[in-house]
């Protein structure tokens, strides 16, 4: 097996680490990035020496363009942007220094992740981009407004880059996953439908990035219920999810 360059933002933890042990143990090169490098497993660094690790915070753009071309010496096959961060606050007013954050961080960063990658691959004229994005960046989903937001951008700058991409023979993959079991939705006390474990949403992100499917959505059953209130009449929908906010509070 042809031994691939592959970077995942968010590797620290939660999928993206599921993810980058999965391309580990099949003899691939990857590094993972993240701001807390004490959450990787021990064993990781003992088992995997094809593992290099990057103490990075992606809204520094210039480090994340240094770290990207670093690894990369010269070859990128495959770069996941997994970093993200989400926010539950519970009330209607935006808190706007966290608005910030999160358009920063999961919009922001992962343009710069993109952009960094994108200076190996185009010369290479090959490679593949894969953007874990979300369910939530389908509809607008009350008290979480700002991470609807950052989702849906990149969900749309990824749908554009895909075309822009295609004659210089580089892949683009948008994941959008419903709830997973991971420490980022640990944090969320309203109930989460459909929730997956992290081990089954592996599985599904990592064969979907194999076979370079252009979009892929998950769980099905979260899929056919965010397109059903998609198409429904704004004001029905308007008047569900505010039931569904009134129980959040």
């Amino acid at each position: 097996m042809d031994k691939k360059h592959i970077f995942i933002t968010g590797g620290t933890s939660g999928i993206g680490l599921s993810l980058a042990e999965a391309y580990l143990k099949e003899g691939h090169h990857v590094g993972i990035c993240g701001r807390d490098l004490s959450k990787i497993p021990a064993y990781m660094k003992d088992q995997y020496p094809f593992m290099h690790v990057y103490e990075l915070d992606i809204n520094d753009r210039k480090k994340v363009n240094e770290t990207i071309v670093n690894f990369s010496k010269g070859r990128l096959d495959l770069v996941i942007a997994n970093a993200g961060i989400a926010s539950f606050k519970g009330h209607d007013i935006p808190d706007f220094d966290n608005v910030f954050k999160v358009i920063n961080t999961n919009v922001l960063g992962v343009m710069s992740t993109i952009e960094a990658s994108l200076k190996v691959m185009l010369p290479n004229k090959k490679g593949h981009l894969v953007v874990i994005s979300s369910v939530a960046g389908e509809i607008g989903l009350p008290r979480v407004g700002q991470y609807s937001a950052s989702k849906a951008a990149v969900t749309k700058y990824c749908e554009a880059l895909a075309i822009d991409l295609k004659k210089y023979n580089i892949v683009v993959t948008t994941i959008l996953p419903g709830f997973i079991d991971t420490p980022l939705t640990r944090v969320n006390k309203h109930y989460m439908p459909f929730l997956m474990s992290s081990e089954k949403a592996t599985k599904l992100i990592k064969k979907s990035i194999d076979n370079k499917a252009i979009r892929y959505v998950f769980p099905r059953r979260m899929k056919w219920l965010v397109y059903i209130l998609s198409i429904m009449p704004r004001r029905l929908y308007r008047t569900l999810m505010g039931l569904v906010a009134s129980r959040l509070t």
